[in-house]
């Protein structure tokens, strides 16, 4: 319980009944400013270069406490504490006029784990780094063709990474969980940056005098309740989406219906077909890629229509897609721009962003007209016309030279951007009165993203084992968005970017099928190059493979509802960290092992080659899925084939354990 308490000049903020900050006249409580930022940004991909022409020192002059908030009065303005819960405090900002950045000084301790700033691919505890929290592309072109020349003169070490400094990522948030059972929270739409390099204290700067949040929690549970409880939580998924896999089609009608009858013929359950270009494609040097036009290509996909209809008959949803950005070659695009409803660059005309190879323009989510013109075409073209989800994919790409309708900065909404474009797709389902029918996974995501996106999915992941980019990554990604309270999330079985020698492997394929059977939705992706990558149907031992993960996933249906469920009630996400249970130094360490719900323990296999796992188990009793053998707390090895991924059950969930051996054996 938060408390304030006076002794004398010295005012103390005591949780259960231990001080954890004290304030008192001439302390140096925070750090404000005037700066400026240049971006340039390409393919999504942002530099930055800042200049700090003042920054000042601000000490306390005087104290007031009035019951449970504590005003201190500073030379430029005020700076108001105030005890929300018994577990919140939330601090604001009065005057300040003329800055725009801020410092704030968190205690530290040298044997403390920090996890958050958004949905971090090579690092989960970072601590030891420096966070730059900016919505981003995550992977560009000159990343893949680093690879690419490595590769070419055969360097292929998957475990090597970039300089942290070096990340972008889709979904960035001013928030981080710490080992000590806290979160700071931000509501800052600007660029911030949060350093955890030195030992006693974290300094967090965000480009704006933003108020935010310190949440506390006895257990991780109760603290990621207190958090989303300001964020907003997911809803939760429909019951199709548990009955087994979505299998990835595309290139016309002919292969869809291929894809239904594959599935059929080799019980792969298939509860879904995802056609990523149910509006056409095109052809670039980067792959086989989408027309932005968000109407049905008749011509691509004639008698789609009656398909949608015959396989909902026979559960199995057709799912699509959809992203923020029209194909300037298209009629959406050419009435979009007669009607003003695109980005526009300071000369008032539209503002082209560059996508691979292609120009596209970008719908103005702050014109209310371009909002409802975009929501409505979703009702009309996707929700009316029979699709059960989609990919609502991009959302990073705001310039910050563009001019919006709304006149707002650029600066200050890019970030918000993603958020938006995920607030639009809520809306588009719940007003055609299809939440709880309908799935849509956004790729990109800021603070409000967690109360409108009904799912995150980890973006473009190279078809490879690499450790930053490709299979491993994945497992942070999921693991960091559940410590920023967003709590369901999945990836591509197989990957996605692929270009010449990267490509995806059978082996690969089957093992990210085996680990996603282990998350809350088994959802295929053909690749960007489709032709260079192993698919669910490349031989007859994926095509086994793939029942049998499938038949896992949705045997553990009513094990995964029940998690979801959580997650929508108290924010608890479905992937977690064996640390939420576990008071171990290991478990906060652990970067690629996570809980599925409070009872399954899941160690993927993130090598190529391997036929064996060393896990870590936490202090407590566990039984090994594949074995039986039942194990203690420690560092173990396992043998780990194909199709027998590490998983452990709780001992005490006989349950769990009766359902999984019942579909094993």
């Amino acid at each position: 319980m938060l408390k304030f308490v006076k002794n004398g000049s010295q005012i103390s903020l005591l949780l259960n009944g231990k001080s954890i900050y004290d304030f008192k006249p001439e302390a140096e409580i925070i750090q404000a400013g005037i700066g400026k930022t240049d971006y340039s940004m390409s393919h999504g991909s942002f530099k930055l270069k800042e200049k700090i022409s003042q920054r000042d020192t601000l000490t306390v002059k005087f104290t007031e406490l009035d019951g449970d908030c504590l005003i201190l009065t500073l030379r430029c303005g005020k700076i108001r504490l105030e005890i929300q819960n018994e577990n919140r405090l939330f601090v604001s900002f009065e005057g300040f006029e003329g800055y725009n950045r801020m410092w704030v000084k968190l205690p530290a301790l040298s044997d403390e784990y920090v996890y958050g700033s958004g949905e971090l691919f090579s690092e989960f505890n970072i601590r030891g780094k420096n966070a730059n929290v900016w919505v981003a592309e995550h992977i560009n072109a000159i990343q893949i063709a680093k690879k690419l020349l490595k590769q070419v003169v055969g360097i292929k070490n998957t475990t090597k990474k970039q300089r942290f400094e070096n990340y972008e990522t889709y979904y960035a948030q001013p928030t981080f969980i710490s080992s000590r059972r806290y979160f700071y929270h931000s509501l800052t739409t600007a660029r911030s940056e949060f350093d955890f390099r030195n030992e006693d204290c974290h300094i967090i700067k965000t480009d704006s005098i933003s108020p935010f949040y310190l949440g506390f929690g006895n257990d991780f549970e109760q603290l990621l309740e207190n958090l989303t409880d300001i964020l907003g939580r997911q809803p939760e998924l429909p019951d199709w989406v548990f009955d087994g896999q979505i299998i990835a089609s595309q290139g016309g009608t002919a292969e869809y219906d291929d894809a239904v009858k594959t599935s059929a013929e080799n019980n792969l359950q298939a509860t879904g077909i995802w056609i990523q270009d149910w509006e056409g494609r095109r052809i670039t040097a980067a792959g086989k890629q989408l027309f932005w036009n968000w109407e049905w290509d008749s011509e691509l996909y004639p008698e789609l229509d009656e398909r949608i209809k015959e396989n909902n008959a026979k559960g199995i949803k057709t799912l699509g897609y959809i992203n923020p950005f029209l194909a300037v070659e298209k009629p959406l695009y050419k009435e979009a721009s007669k009607k003003g409803y695109c980005v526009k660059n300071k000369d008032g005309e539209d503002y082209y962003v560059t996508i691979t190879t292609f120009p596209a323009a970008m719908v103005d989510l702050t014109n209310p007209d371009a909002w409802n013109w975009l929501k409505d075409i979703i009702k009309t073209n996707m929700i009316d016309f029979g699709l059960s989800g989609w990919m609502a994919d991009f959302g990073e790409y705001l310039p910050t030279d563009c001019v919006l309708f709304s006149g707002e900065d650029p600066e200050l909404v890019h970030n918000t951007w993603p958020a938006r474009w995920a607030q639009l797709n809520r809306e588009a389902v719940e007003e055609s009165g299809k939440l709880g029918e309908i799935m849509f996974y956004t790729r990109a995501g800021f603070s409000a993203t967690p109360k409108y996106s009904t799912m995150m999915w980890c973006g473009d992941n190279h078809t490879d084992f690499s450790i930053d980019f490709g299979l491993p990554s994945v497992i942070p990604a999921m693991l960091s968005l559940t410590c920023c309270g967003f709590g369901l999330s999945h990836s591509d079985i197989g990957g996605y970017t692929s270009f010449f020698n990267l490509k995806r492997s059978e082996e690969l394929y089957m093992r990210w099928c085996e680990m996603n059977a282990f998350t809350p939705v088994m959802r295929g992706h053909e690749g960007l190059n489709p032709d260079l990558n192993a698919q669910f149907d490349s031989s007859a031992e994926i095509l086994a493979h793939g029942s049998k993960m499938a038949g896992i996933h949705k045997a553990l249906k009513p094990y995964l509802k029940d998690a979801v469920k959580l997650n929508s009630e108290k924010g608890v996400g479905v992937v977690r960290p064996l640390f939420f249970y576990y008071d171990e130094k290991e478990a906060y360490k652990e970067s690629f092992e996570y809980l599925l719900g409070r009872d399954i323990l899941v160690a993927p296999v993130i090598k190529a080659g391997a036929d064996s796992r060393e896990v870590y188990l936490p202090n407590d009793e566990w039984v090994h899925l594949w074995s039986g053998k039942e194990y203690g707390g420690g560092r173990i090895t396992v043998p780990a084939p194909i199709g027998e991924i590490p998983v452990f059950i709780r001992k005490s969930a006989q349950d769990v354990l009766d359902i999984l051996n019942s579909q094993i054996k």
